[in-house]
This record gives structure tokens, C-alpha cells and sequence, in this order.
């Protein structure tokens, strides 16, 4: 019996991830976050490919996008304080010189292109359904790069909206790879700066777009990462000082109930290999001794038998610090 607690129930998948499981990860922070992580670990994932987008439509947008595969132009880019930027990408792409941000903006889509041919599966994340439209062309915005506000008209999109956009976009994406697998999450995070009730009435209206796709399409899911910040972990100490975003305590359990639902046993095996080489790194001794050598040695026979069994690990930047470590040890 679980006292002074409200255990969230997972529907576990049948289906599980591997490392030789290709991934898709588009979203807000919280898609960050767990792809940010499945990186580190070494898996085969492409991660927002467009940056951080919170709302449902031009997420749906950019998936569309990346399904087509078309090249940005330089006039679908705006010049704005000094720098190029898109509505449809995060300010990481953005950049002073145009050649340089169309650049980044195409490489990144063509390898999404490319990874989502082939993926097993796509992990979605919603986190407002508070939208802002372009005036001048009633787009809605990925994001609005510190344009004027009055450049915008800010609405709130409804359940059959969601879902009429989602639904014609997953239509094209079976199109493209009829296998791939959907898994949807509503994040999290609270948009306070919408208001305490306008934030739930946003998060109320994912979740029941997301429950109803779950409804009416096959082969998509659902993980409860809101749920289980929100009932399991109903504390502000699971919080950031900014008493929105969950703190690393927090998203570790939600990375704890993610493996336990998506992940083979197998698999969980070797993330925790490759987890104790990034922890080797972390806490590589300071001091150049013959004791550091030695933990050089087995930290690079460690990466050796990690490598013979997946040749696609990329190791390089471990490798050469352990090296380094070896050298340095044996000329003092």
C-alpha cells in the first residue's frame, strides 16, 4: 500500500525502444528534456529539428514540413534586431548573416527528412494551446522572435481544431512511413504568464485532443508525464525556483517511468554502461598519478566492449579525453 501517495498508472507498450530503435522527438521543453537525455545515452534520436515549439499547430506545421522535405527560401525568412530568423523556428536558428541561418535551417530539416523515413517511432509533446497569429497573414508562429505584439493576435485553440490539424498531418506521415508509432504527452510545465485558469483551461484542451486521437488513430499512444508531475509529485519542492518548470529530481522519476514503460530490459542494461562512462568523464580525477592511468585504461577498455557491441556509439570526444588522461599520466 502506497501511503500519503497517488501512484499514476502507465499503460505499459507492447512495443519497446532499443538502441537500434530510430526516434523522432518534436515539441516543447519537456521533449527537450527526454531527448536531451536519450542523446547522451547514445540513442539513435533526432530531436527537434525546428527547435522548442509549444503549440500544437505549427508543430503540425513543421511536421508537414519535414515530411515534404522542401528547402527554406530566403523569402519565407524575416530580418528583425539585427538578425534573420523564421516563424516557424526556434531563435537558435536565428543568425546575423542569411546564408548562414538558411544553412543551419536546411540541414536540420534534411536530416529530419531522412531520420523520419525510417523511425520507429515519433514522441510529440504539446505545451499551450494558447496560440499567436501573424496579422499581416494570419500564420500562426512557432514563435515570435521579439516582434512588436502588436504584430499579433493571441487566441486559444479548441479540441476540434487540434484534432482536424493532427489528424490531416498524421494522414501524411503514413504516408511517408505507415509503421511508424505516435506517442503523445502534454507537458508539464505551467504557462503562468497566461494565468493560473487560462493555463488549465490550455492544458485541459491538449489533453482531450490527445485523448481523442488516441481514440480515433491506431498505433498512438499516450505517456501521462502532466499526470504524474501533477498528482504523484503534487509538491513545489519537485519545482524549479521559478515554481513552473519541474526540477532535475522531477524529471528524473518521469525518465524513471518512461524506461519503465518504453525501454527493453536489455536495453536498460547498457544505458546504464554508457551512463557510468558519462559519470567517468564527470569525475575524471583531477591529479595525473599512476592511479589516474589506471582509470583511463578501464574506462577506455569499458568504451572498446560498448563499441564492439554497437558499432554506432559515438565515443569520440570520451575516447580522447581518456587518452589524454593515459598520456599525460605516463610523462609525468
Amino acid at each position: 500500500m502506497e501511503l500519503f501517495r497517488t501512484i499514476v498508472k502507465c499503460i505499459a507498450s507492447p512495443d519497446k525502444i532499443g538502441y537500434g530503435t530510430p526516434l523522432l522527438i518534436l515539441g516543447s521543453c519537456f521533449a527537450e528534456n527526454l531527448g536531451l537525455r536519450l542523446q547522451q545515452l547514445k540513442f539513435d534520436v533526432v530531436l527537434n529539428p525546428f527547435g522548442i515549439v509549444y503549440h500544437p499547430a505549427p508543430a503540425a506545421h513543421n511536421l508537414e514540413r519535414i515530411i515534404a522535405g522542401n528547402p527554406y527560401t530566403t523569402d519565407e525568412l524575416q530580418h528583425h534586431n539585427e538578425l534573420w530568423c523564421s516563424f516557424d523556428h526556434h531563435g537558435r536558428f536565428s543568425h546575423p548573416d542569411v546564408s548562414e541561418c538558411l544553412r543551419q535551417i536546411n540541414a536540420e530539416l534534411s536530416r529530419a527528412h531522412d531520420a523520419l523515413a525510417r523511425s520507429e517511432w515519433l514522441f510529440v509533446t504539446f505545451g499551450t494551446a494558447w496560440a499567436y497569429r501573424l496579422k499581416s497573414s494570419s500564420r500562426i508562429v512557432a514563435n515570435c522572435h521579439k516582434f512588436p505584439a502588436s504584430d499579433f493576435k493571441r487566441i486559444r485553440f479548441d479540441v476540434d481544431e487540434i484534432c482536424a490539424i493532427w489528424e490531416e498531418t498524421i494522414d501524411s506521415l503514413r504516408q511517408l512511413n505507415p509503421a511508424v508509432k505516435i506517442v503523445f504527452t502534454v507537458s508539464p510545465i505551467r504557462h503562468l504568464r497566461d494565468g493560473a485558469h487560462e493555463n488549465q483551461l490550455s492544458k485541459s484542451t491538449l489533453l482531450l485532443a490527445v485523448d481523442r486521437l488516441n481514440h480515433e488513430l491506431a498505433d498512438t499512444g499516450y505517456f501521462p508525464a502532466y499526470e504524474i508531475v501533477l498528482d504523484e509529485l503534487r509538491d513545489y519542492r519537485f519545482y524549479n525556483e521559478d515554481m513552473t518548470h519541474p526540477n532535475d529530481t522531477a524529471i528524473n522519476y518521469i525518465w524513471q517511468r518512461f524506461c519503465e514503460n518504453y525501454v527493453t530490459k536489455d536495453t536498460l542494461q547498457t544505458m546504464k554502461a554508457v551512463e557510468d562512462i558519462i559519470k567517468a568523464v564527470a569525475h575524471r580525477p583531477i591529479h595525473h598519478t599512476s592511479g589516474c592511468r589506471k582509470f583511463a585504461d578501464a574506462c577506455l577498455e569499458k568504451i572498446s566492449k560498448l563499441k564492439q557491441q554497437y558499432p554506432r556509439f559515438d565515443f569520440t570526444e570520451e575516447t580522447e579525453l581518456f587518452i589524454s588522461m593515459q598520456q599525460n599520466s605516463r610523462a609525468e
